[in-house]
């Protein structure tokens, strides 16, 4: 039988099932006011994943207060879990960010100023008997783990170019004698901006944010389900902080087996130590001490 167990790690726990497959998720807050990620769990069609919200640079409070990469995530996460169809992966995250587009519109958000925009990263993926199908768009991350013991990471982590360039600048800040997270982010903004025009764009990130062009720079495909033991789908707040000139680049393969040596909920443990070791980021060059966390393990 699966069970599907999703945890904040609050004492609140919901259980759901299927057969063949044992399914654990995580979702916790970093140290923004809202947590700007989501979880897929939809049973009925197979679908499970992760969402990454991220919040425009200009600044948005919705009805209640929320941001927009809460918004952003909880839409795509909607879309997901409320289907009760799917032809294929793409086709709902298609259907996610043309919902995305029409709502900043309602809310008078301009599509064409990047900065303005409500994004989300995404890593989806539909398990069924022979096959395991995956879409993904930024840097959320589908690891696969086989009766070998062999790792395979599936994705691409696609802003990693873009976040080795903004802690580059940060910590060029921290050389300078910037010593507080606020200086330093205030001193990385100008990089920030940039990256966020590079989104659907060819020489920079897939993500949804609305852009009609999104279809043309997410991923998607399917892998056998052969030898397959279990999966595990993260958002980008898994990855450990990295001293200076250190890419993030293949942190995904790290993340993967510390996760399988330690257990989901100690890794995210043992990583929130290290974070709370270095909290206004000159140690360990990144733009939040301590970002959402948010990881789906499935055993099949």
């Amino acid at each position: 039988m699966l069970k599907s167990t999703a945890s904040n790690y609050d004492g609140n726990e919901s259980n759901s099932w299927r057969d063949d497959m044992n399914i654990t998720s995580a979702s916790i807050k970093g140290v923004g006011t809202w947590n700007e990620d989501a979880i897929i769990l939809n049973d009925a069609l197979q679908l499970y994943g992760v969402i990454d919200g991220a919040t425009s640079l200009v600044p948005y409070s919705g009805p209640s207060g929320e941001s927009g990469g809460y918004l952003a995530a909880q839409l795509v996460a909607s879309t997901c879990n409320e289907a009760a169809s799917a032809d294929s992966l793409m086709d709902l995250l298609v259907s996610a960010n043309d919902s995305l587009r029409a709502a900043m519109v309602q809310a008078g958000i301009s599509p064409q100023r990047k900065e303005e925009l409500w994004t989300a990263c995404v890593a989806l993926v539909r398990v069924s008997p022979k096959w395991i199908e995956f879409a993904q768009a930024g840097d959320c991350m589908l690891a696969v783990y086989y009766a070998d013991r062999s790792i395979r990471i599936v994705t691409n982590d696609q802003l990693a170019h873009v976040d080795d360039r903004t802690k580059a600048v940060w910590a060029e800040g921290i050389a300078a004698g910037l010593t507080s997270r606020a200086e330093l982010f205030e001193y990385s903004m100008p990089t920030i901006r940039k990256g966020r025009q590079l989104a659907n764009t060819d020489d920079g990130y897939g993500v949804i944010n609305g852009d009609p062009a999104f279809p043309d720079h997410a991923e998607f495909g399917r892998i056998s389900r052969t030898n397959v033991k279990a999966l595990l789908l993260f958002t980008d707040g898994l990855y450990m902080p990295k001293l200076p000139g250190e890419p993030d680049k293949d942190s995904a393969g790290e993340i993967a087996g510390l996760v399988r040596e330690k257990g989901l909920p100690r890794y995210i443990e043992w990583l929130t130590e290290l974070e709370e070791s270095d909290p206004d980021c000159t140690r360990y060059p990144r733009v939040k001490k301590s970002d959402d966390k948010t990881a789906l393990w499935i055993e099949l």
